[in-house]
């Protein structure tokens, strides 16, 4: 009788056991589906922001190149400017500096010949 009983324990438990693997693999096998359901959107919408960024991507890069050759050229014609401003510049504070150079010789040339004048008197 001890043996039946226990047989029969044994016969639930495993009953039980069975039940509650087939639960586990259902719930389971509920989430796999779930998972590749949500996988095939994501890629879906993967596809679709890829195909947008390719068609709106391309004419944003042509313009921004545009615009970088644009500023450049700006930016050589700039630079042209700046150099002529400084060559004139250059030029100005050169003759200047020979006019102010002629000035001062000429100045401390008198003073020394009217010093040398006073001097021999």
């Amino acid at each position: 009788m001890d043996i039946l009983i226990s047989q029969i324990a044994l016969n639930h438990g495993l009953t039980f056991l069975a039940w509650a693997t087939a639960i586990v693999v259902i719930v389971i096998a509920v989430f796999l589906v779930k998972l590749l359901i949500d996988l095939r959107e994501l890629t879906k919408n993967l596809n679709e922001t890829s195909i947008i960024l390719n068609t709106e991507l391309k004419p944003t890069l042509k313009e921004i190149n545009e615009t970088l050759h644009s500023v450049n050229a700006i930016v050589k014609n700039t630079d042209q400017g700046v150099d002529n401003f400084r060559n004139a510049i250059e030029k100005t504070f050169g003759k200047t500096k020979i006019l102010s150079e002629s000035i001062f010789g000429g100045l401390i040339k008198g003073f020394t010949t009217v010093f040398n004048l006073f001097a021999k008197k």
